[in-house]
């Protein structure tokens, strides 16, 4: 059974900085434990209730830092409304898998939701799209809400973060950027080649430095007419769907 003071210790990971400091990230409920499992992902430490440990022994040896806890003491710890069974401190380095891709790499231009951002990765591993370039000013893809809404997509895709500015202009292949100045999606040709589609700011679009490095401005035309603007991850939902399901 876990101490007073380990809990207390193990509660200090709910800043970032503690955890940035240990190179670890939280995860938590079976969901994502499963997924960080079959990935093989090293974990530092894991908490989890009774019912939780009888049904996962087989998991446990590998694992240095095993703590038994009822789920009042799980709440303590938890970032979750409704803590979920298991708790984890798991190593931010580790490998994303040599999946087939997609021709298409996401660039993120300071996405500060972190739900948005979740949203977004879960969606590029449902389209194949295995690799996202973020401006150095969008939200962590290790902070805990990220995390909790990939459902375990964060490890399958790479992400980098990175001068923006820099990444486009040197890339060497296309850039789309959705723009409510752009041209209507549905009668620009489908990218064939490698291509990067730019996704802007959830308030301010995309930077006015990076729109220069946009060669294809794209619209998802308002039919509605009445809405003032898309949510970020679905208007990356309508463009990947649009583009990868022909």
């Amino acid at each position: 059974m876990i101490s007073n003071a380990q809990l207390r210790s193990l509660a200090t990971y709910k800043h970032h900085r503690t955890c940035e400091l240990d190179n670890v990230f939280i995860a938590e409920g079976p969901k994502l434990a499963a997924e960080i499992f079959s990935a093989h992902i090293p974990i530092h430490t894991l908490c989890a209730t009774p019912q939780w440990m009888a049904l996962n022994e087989n998991f446990l040896p590998e694992i240095p830092n095993i703590f038994e806890v009822t789920p009042d003491k799980l709440a303590r710890i938890s970032h979750l409304r409704n803590p979920n069974e298991v708790w984890l401190l798991v190593q931010r380095d580790f490998p994303v898998p040599d999946l087939p891709a997609s021709h298409i790499t996401l660039a993120l231009d300071h996405i500060q939701d972190p739900g948005n951002l979740g949203t977004i990765i879960r969606t590029a591993d449902w389209f194949g799209v295995r690799r996202i370039l973020c401006s150095d000013d969008t939200v962590s893809h290790f902070n805990p809400k990220v995390v909790q809404s990939t459902m375990g997509s964060l490890f399958r895709v790479s992400l980098t973060y990175t001068d923006l500015p820099s990444a486009l202009a040197s890339a060497g292949c296309p850039v789309y950027g959705a723009l409510l100045s752009g041209q209507d999606v549905r009668q620009l040709p489908v990218p064939a080649e490698p291509a990067i589609l730019l996704i802007g700011n959830e308030s301010r679009g995309i930077s006015p430095d990076l729109i220069p490095l946009v060669s294809h401005q794209v619209l998802i035309p308002n039919l509605g007419n009445t809405a003032e603007s898309l949510n970020a991850a679905v208007a990356t939902s309508i463009l990947l769907s649009h583009w990868l399901l022909r």
